[in-house]
This record gives C-alpha cells, structure tokens and sequence, in this order.
C-alpha cells in the first residue's frame, strides 16, 4: 500500500488558507489524475482542486467548514493499485510506511470538470472494517449497497438520523447562505430544477415562510427562531472588514457630491436596447455611468493612481481597471474590469455582464481581484439615494452612483423656466486627499455629471 496526502496548494494571490466548502469524493471512492475533489473558498473566490496522482481515498483529513492553511494535507491516496486488505491508518497514527507528504504540483485553473469524478458504489456496513475506524464526518456516504454475498446481519433497532441523510442538492454559494443564515439544507423544500435548493429556498426557510407560518400572528413568528444567530467572521467578509478598517484609517478620505437630471441619459439606455448592436446584452444606466467615468479619467489622467507607501511613490497608472462592487451570497467583492478605458461601450457591457455574473456565482478568478485603479459601487439598486463610499485599498477615487427617481425639477428652455418631472440621480465621489485634490477631484465629478446630463458631450471631447 502506498499512501499519498494531498496538501492544500495556494489557490493564487499569495493567500494562507481557505475554507473547505464541499467534498466531491467519500473515502474509499477512485480517483484519477487531475479529477476535481474538492471546493475551497478563499478570501477572494470558489477554486475547484484537482488532485495530482491516482488511487483509492482512504481517508479525508478536513471536514465541510474547516480552515485549512495552505501546506496543510487535506487528503490521503492509496496509490499502490489494488486495496490492501489491512485497515488504513489514521491522521497521526504511526506506521511502518509514512504516507509521502508531498502533493505534488499546483494543479488549480486545470484539469477535468466539476462532476468528473467517478465515484464507486460504497459497500455495506460489513466491507468496511478495512476503512480507517475514525472517518471524518465530511461526506454524506449514499446508502450502501452490497457488490457481493455477505450473511445477513441480525436484526438491529433503527438507529436514529445522525447525519447519514441524504445530501441536499444546492450550489456552493446556496450552500454558504444556508450555512450563514443557521439553515438546515436537508430540511428545505427545493424548487429548482432536479431538486436544487434555490437561494429563494434558503430565504423563504430563514424567514420562515416555508415552514408553514403564512397567517400565523408576528408574536409567533418572532419566538420561531433563536433570540441571535452567530456567525464566524471568515472568508470574504473577514478580508473586506481589514480591508475597509486599514483604507479607512490609513488614506484621508474627501467626499463630494452632486444632484443632476438624467432624463438624456435614460433615453440613451431605451435607445441602446433597441439597438441591434445590443441585442443580446442587458443595457442599464451603470454601463453609461462606467463609459462616463472612464471619459472622465481620460481628462483627468492623475485620479487614475494609487500610493506607494514602502517606496514613498505616488504611482500613476496608464489604464484604467474599473471595479464594480458586486453583492454577492459571499459578501461584497470588487473584481476589476482589465483596460476598460480602451473598450467601445458594447465590448464594455459584455464585460460588465460577464464580470458581475461570475462574481454571485463565486468563480471569480483571484487575478480579477488584482490591480484595480478606480471603481464604481452601485448603491441605487437597493433604492439608496447616496452613500460616502470607503475607497478601495490601493486606489483614490470610488463612485457611488444612486437610485435614479422621477423627480420635479427646474427646466430652462429660451430663457423661460418651467418645472418638469425629469429623471434626476446623485453621485458621490470618494478620493484620497493624499494623490486628489478638491480641484481635481470636482473635475472628475463634474466631468462624470456633465456626460450623464448630455451623453453627447462626450463627441466633443474624444
């Protein structure tokens, strides 16, 4: 027999641990070379690990849920060809034959597909006294099936459901929900199609409106749940909350705002999706928005920086990586759309579409994390109004764009006012008084707002 462990590699970006989200492989399961056996979740994405050799899993040395640092080995392999019959040894145990500690080289980015696995039918409870005798509770073994003849047991009393139920279907990001909002999966009544659990499940159990509750007085409903739900601060939540404490306390942050009629720039937006150009992509006014702050930087180059402070160095960057602050069921993350500056408004939308969606499904990969130079937050699809938004670190401006509204306002036409109802939104520029000043700064304000009331301003200025 000849064990393998498996370490858990650096899933990129110079990270030092991540979180187990799902096994796709149980202990005694065959894999091959680059099948994917696990999901971990770094402070920055969803990865899917392969493993680098070939055998039979004999033990898995991290549960559903743990933090694991990178080095650490989260699996062993028999990779000697036929299961010796002797029991497997346990983490920690001594043997005459140490399990080799390396694991091999970092597969992450390739390999076979998420499913390819091959997963063997496991055997009854008789077959497995070979198994180690302490198998980490990671898994939910599917029910056991007999491969050959074996005396039949002697009748037992039913055992009570002690998590050998059957797994619940749900991606990782309704799985991670699930997790953060105290909701047991295998008791949610799926919706989606083969039986997945939706998000909308997971919510409609977590407020109770699956349970039954419909007509129920509130006094109920309020005694229904525990009196507080606590969750670990891990992940992506944990690296923002740092990110946001050391950009805010570290760079002096400045916020203007400005009020303006966008009733042009909804009409381009109805325009645009009448377009053939833009058939197949989801137009909004943020796509404007995003062209409208790249236009502006162009005249504006010295906002596109960020700030050295090992080589006391104000670094001035040629292209604009524009991030987009996505909601997502891992918390608020801000990938970064490459050279966006360069991109005609349809290419652009293509990006924003595909950036946003990878984004809420957790698949991000963590090089769209890095390098961003200046970004947009969206705060008006929640019906906000306005915000002070904190910069993102490393960068010296954010703009906060707001809910667009039908509002009065005052319209001058040959010198005669009159009020009109208009669409009317507010933005907010946060930047960093170190590298921006308020001269500076206004003028990209002002720049964005003026494109935003006259989208064809920005022909007179390319």
């Amino acid at each position: 027999m000849a064990l393998q462990k498996f370490n858990l590699p650096d899933p990129g970006e110079g990270l030092n641990e991540a979180d187990l989200v799902t096994w796709r492989v149980a202990v005694g399961d065959e894999v091959k070379v680059n099948d994917m056996v696990v999901e971990v979740e770094t402070a920055k994405s969803l990865v899917e690990l392969p493993i680098p050799f070939a055998g039979r899993v004999v033990e898995l040395l991290a549960a559903e849920g743990d933090t694991v640092d990178v080095g650490a080995p989260i699996i062993v392999v028999d990779t000697g060809g036929e299961a010796a019959p002797a029991a497997a040894p346990s983490a920690g145990s001594a043997t005459a034959e140490e399990p080799d500690e390396s694991s091999g080289p970092n597969l992450v980015g390739y390999g076979a597909k998420a499913g390819s696995t091959r997963r063997r039918a496991r055997r009854g409870e008789p077959a497995q006294a070979s198994l180690p005798t302490e198998q980490p509770v990671a898994y939910s073994p599917a029910p056991p099936v007999e491969t050959t003849p074996q005396p039949e047991p002697a009748p037992a009393p039913p055992a009570p459901v002690t998590g050998q139920r059957a797994r619940a279907l749900a991606k990782p990001p309704v799985r991670k929900m699930a997790k953060d909002l105290g909701v047991d999966l295998t008791s949610v009544t799926p919706s989606g199609p083969g039986g997945v659990v939706t998000r909308e499940d997971v919510q409609a159990a977590a407020s109770g409106a699956s349970g039954g509750l419909e007509g129920r007085p509130a006094q109920l409903d309020q005694q229904a749940g525990p009196a507080e739900r606590r969750v670990p601060i891990k992940g992506v939540r944990k690296v923002t909350a740092q990110a946001m404490v050391d950009s805010a306390f570290t760079a002096p942050h400045v916020t203007e705002f400005v009020t303006i009629d966008v009733t042009a720039t909804m009409d381009l937006v109805d325009r645009l999706k009448k377009d053939r150009a833009f058939r197949d992509v989801k137009v909004t006014p943020l796509l404007v928005v995003a062209k409208a702050l790249c236009l502006a930087i162009r005249r504006n180059p010295d906002v596109n920086a960020s700030w050295d402070e090992a080589a006391q160095e104000i670094v001035y960057r040629r292209d604009v990586n524009l991030g987009i602050a996505a909601a997502t069921p891992r918390g608020l993350v801000v990938p970064n759309i490459k050279g966006a500056d360069s991109m005609p408004m349809r290419e652009l939308a293509d990006a924003m579409a595909q950036l946003v969606a990878t984004a809420r499904e957790g698949r991000t990969p963590p090089a769209d994390f890095a390098g961003g130079t200046v970004t947009i937050t969206n705060v008006g699809v929640f019906g906000v109004d306005t915000g002070t938004p904190i910069l993102n670190p490393g960068e010296a401006a954010i703009l906060a764009f707001g809910a667009v509204r039908r509002m009065p306002w005052v319209v001058e036409r040959d010198g005669v006012e009159s009020i009109e109802p208009r669409w009317v939104t507010q933005l907010a520029l946060s930047f960093d008084h170190r590298m921006v000043d308020g001269e500076l700064g206004s003028k990209v304000l002002a720049d964005v707002a003026a494109l935003l009331h006259d989208p064809g301003q920005a022909l007179v200025w390319a």
